[in-house]
């Protein structure tokens, strides 16, 4: 195998989590007095970070109150706690892996820590847990890729990164990963393989049990 490291995203690839987000999102803009469908939000947010999210709110609708983020989060959780999900075979894949493995997700620190706990992930990376909020740019610019491979000592060419969104795609790509793309989460739609083959992700897959035969290719 011609890599060294596997960089996971986090939600949407490791936990099924974007249809959860989607739902806080919608109630705590709601309380704002701003209606988006979950297919707006899917489109514009899926893979950015919070903070981007909220600039791109912002920029399109005003000021967002500023305890917006507590808001959400109390909103988030206990639907996570509730309901959230590993995605189907990711803990046999990563019994199964000899290589060394982190996540790089543009979730917050905080979240990326109690969102993997719920779903018994969170010690099979700790303490390689790289959040966007760690660099000046996250997806889809290359920033946050880039200093998961440099924390863990691994030229980006010698990394695999695992995404599931366009942004996370672009970024993979932007850092001269390989990056593979993966639809097999439940917020993911027909028309979402294609469009991650488009932008260089190969092979793109709608399951967790194949990730280990892609990557002997």
């Amino acid at each position: 195998m011609v890599f060294d490291l596997i960089i996971f995203d986090c939600d949407g690839v490791l936990i099924d989590s974007e249809l959860l987000s989607i739902r806080a999102d919608q109630e705590c803009l709601a309380e704002c007095g701003i209606e988006l469908c979950a297919d707006e939000i899917r489109d514009r947010y899926t893979g950015i970070s919070f903070a981007g999210m909220v600039a791109d709110l912002e920029s399109r609708h005003g000021p967002l109150p500023a305890d917006f983020a507590d808001r959400h989060r109390m909103r988030l959780w206990p639907l996570f706690e509730r309901e959230l999900w590993a995605v189907p075979g990711v803990a046999a894949l990563l019994d199964s892996l000899t290589c060394r493995i982190c996540v790089a997700s543009s979730g917050r620190p905080e979240r990326l820590k109690h969102a993997p706990l719920l779903v018994g992930l969170y010690d099979r990376f700790h303490p390689h847990i790289f959040s966007a909020a760690e660099v000046a740019h996250g997806k889809p610019a290359p920033d946050l890729f880039l200093h998961a491979a440099a924390r863990m000592g691994v030229m980006p060419e010698r990394c695999v990164v695992v995404e599931d969104s366009v942004p996370g795609v672009i970024a993979g790509v932007a850092a001269g990963m390989r990056v593979i793309g993966f639809v097999g989460a439940s917020h993911c739609r027909p028309e979402d393989a294609a469009r991650l083959a488009a932008l260089g992700a190969a092979p793109v897959l709608d399951d967790m049990a194949k990730l280990l035969p892609a990557l002997a290719r």
